[in-house]
């Protein structure tokens, strides 16, 4: 069975790659290199370097496969917020054309990298897949959009919306890890963080145990993990929307913690002003990934932070 993994050259995806080819499967990655990396991409994938908004490189990409895992998109909220049509253009508009040509070669199985940015400001916690969604950004938005374009394709297909994903897998060609620039997220940025340029830690009186804000972060192979599960239970010409996650949550104080442990030296960090828009506790309910896909995460937050940790010293 060879599976189109679309953005097979950034973390996720090439995570992803690594993870179908250890299961058994023959992959075809689609990516423009944009963000993605060419080094990560193992000699046994057919290498298709392309975009979604071109048909004679999807139609490359998608000859001789049954199914596609869907990662490729732009995902920085801020860009978003500056560039909409861009990723308006990119994120929804491709696709539209994947969607089309998938049908074109008869191809109606389909993995979708979602996000919790559709369901905005959680109305609870944990936040459920029946919670109505209101994304508050162009990148949330477009994702919705996506996946509700997906529920009307007729595609056995399933949208996996998760929340902060960490960690790094160590393949045969080495560590698969963040390589973002500009790096956003907290786990590399707390490790990379010096005397003069400390950790901010947003607030310190929050409702929580510890005050600082609580998030949801699932490690990089917990995710793929339940991307394979999910390609192995796809409904019969039906949508389903799971989320993933850790299910309880790590406070900023934790993942620091965690950082000095794996580093063995304390973190610089400084208190500052709570983020305005920033809600105390966003966590996944997983309910439905543990009944509908027989998956629970099995990596708590000292290993994603360790494995991030080996794969940048």
């Amino acid at each position: 069975m060879r599976i189109l993994v679309t953005g097979g050259a950034g973390y996720i995806g090439a995570t992803a790659v690594a993870m179908l080819l250890e299961a058994g499967y023959d992959v075809t990655v689609l990516d423009d290199l944009s963000t993605g990396h060419s080094d990560v991409i193992p000699t046994e994938a057919k290498f298709v370097k392309g975009s979604l908004l071109s048909n004679q490189d999807l139609d490359e990409a998608l000859t001789g496969c049954d199914a596609v895992m869907h990662f490729a998109a732009k995902s920085l909220v801020g860009e978003s917020v500056e560039k909409p049509d861009l990723y308006a253009e990119v994120n929804v508009g491709g696709s539209k054309a994947l969607f089309s040509k998938m049908k074109a070669h008869g191809i109606k199985k389909i993995v979708l990298s979602s996000t919790a940015a559709t369901y905005g400001e959680p109305k609870r916690v944990p936040i459920s897949e029946n919670d109505e969604p209101a994304p508050k950004n162009p990148y949330g938005a477009t994702k919705l959009e996506i996946d509700r374009m997906v529920a009307t394709s007729g595609f056995s297909a399933i949208s996996l919306r998760y929340f902060n994903v960490a960690g790094a897998l160590q393949s045969a060609n080495g560590w698969l890890a963040e390589r973002h620039n500009p790096e956003t997220h907290l786990i590399p940025n707390i490790l990379k963080a010096t005397n003069d340029a400390p950790v901010k830690i947003f607030g310190t009186d929050w409702p929580t145990e510890d005050g600082t804000c609580i998030r949801d972060y699932i490690h990089v192979v917990d995710l793929i993990e339940a991307h394979i599960k999910a390609l192995e239970t796809l409904p019969e010409a039906k949508h389903e929307i799971i989320n993933l996650g850790s299910g309880d949550g790590y406070s900023v104080r934790q993942v620091i913690a965690a950082a000095e442990k794996a580093v063995g030296h304390k973190i610089p960090a400084i208190e500052s002003e709570r983020r305005a828009g920033d809600p105390a506790i966003l966590i996944a309910d997983i309910t439905k990934a543990k009944s509908y896909l027989n998956w629970q995460p099995n990596r708590g937050i000292d290993q994603m932070v360790l494995d991030t940790w080996n794969s940048i010293k």
